[in-house]
């Protein structure tokens, strides 16, 4: 199945961490001084996949969590948002379900996060051979799952299966240094993931960090797209992306906001573009409809909770012009 049309096809299987959220409130209040904290769902790909389904697209999860109050936790708020939990599995033991401490506030933003002993990498390769690919058009992954076994090894395989069952794989390289053993394996690894995908969404760092020089992420990202003609966005932060697919290179910028923390901006970037172009809209404008709810999440508390609708996008883009480019 070609990519484009993987993508409208608008079925998502996404693979990656289910997290719990929680943030300082009201919004402006330190962490440390906090005496009330909200709590909701968190982690890349579940984040993923609430933005998708909010924006009307169908997304099931393939993850593990921990068999106790946190892993029902994060199942339930899964459920709430209309994502598949089928692929959800409980572990028991000492594994613990992501914890994600932080604050609504820019300036000197801090996130706890407390990942020891996950969860979700006890997905292993034998329960990839149990998701119905025929249900779905597209799979995605964030880069997170490949930082540890046996879900590393799992996820090779889900692009094996993904590959043979004909549907498209998206790549968010997602690089967090802290989940990793080494750099050494964290450029090995990803650079491998890169290649095995048709499309591929990082920051100017993570694309330098796999080329093994920041200075060169450029060059990385073009690299990809001219081999194998995969679809690469090369986000740059306040400068806007990159999108580098068929021999093109379209330049986009982005939706100046009052921010009130980082995270999540790249969750809903990839939910926003994907169900876009499902939608039916170009290329370009999918990627605008990306950036407009990437500024929509940063402006407000927490993650899940953040991602717009329909609706909410529709308005934000109407009522926000873009940064010149």
């Amino acid at each position: 199945m070609d990519l484009l049309e993987g993508i409208k096809g608008n079925k998502f299987v996404v693979f990656g961490r289910a997290g719990m959220d929680m943030f300082a409130d009201p919004v402006g209040t330190k962490s440390e001084f906090a005496d009330t904290f909200k709590s909701d769902l968190g982690g890349s790909s579940a984040n993923i996949c609430v933005g998708l389904c909010k924006l009307g697209s169908q997304a099931s999860l393939v993850t593990s969590v921990s068999d106790d109050a946190v892993g029902r936790f994060c199942i339930n708020k899964l459920k709430h948002y209309g994502v598949g939990t089928e692929y959800v599995r409980a572990v028991a033991g000492e594994f613990r379900t992501s914890l994600a401490i932080y604050e609504s506030c820019i300036t000197d933003f801090q996130n706890v996060i407390y990942r020891n002993g996950a969860a979700d990498f006890e997905v292993k390769p034998s329960e990839m051979d149990k998701v119905d690919y025929s249900r779905f058009s597209a799979l995605i992954t964030a880069g997170t799952v490949f930082a540890g076994q046996p879900s590393r090894d799992a996820t090779f395989r889900a692009f094996q299966n993904a590959r043979g069952a004909g549907i498209p794989v998206i790549f968010d390289i997602d690089y967090r240094p802290y989940s990793w053993p080494s750099a050494e394996v964290a450029s090995e690894v990803l650079s491998r993931a890169g290649e095995e995908s048709d499309m591929i969404v990082g920051n100017d760092e993570e694309f330098g960090f796999m080329a093994g020089d920041f200075k060169k992420g450029l060059n990385k990202a073009r690299d990809l797209a001219s081999s194998g003609n995969r679809l690469i966005i090369y986000k740059m932060g306040e400068e806007g992306a990159i999108t580098l697919y068929n021999n093109e290179e379209i330049r986009t910028s982005i939706f100046p906001t009052t921010a009130v923390k980082p995270n999540g901006a790249g969750d809903s970037f990839m939910a926003g573009l994907l169900s876009s172009i499902a939608a039916g809209f170009d290329l370009k404008t999918s990627v605008i409809r990306g950036s407009a709810c990437a500024s929509i999440v940063v402006s407000l508390p927490g993650c899940a909770p953040a991602m717009p609708r329909e609706e909410q996008l529709n308005e934000f883009i109407k009522n926000n012009p873009m940064k010149e480019v």
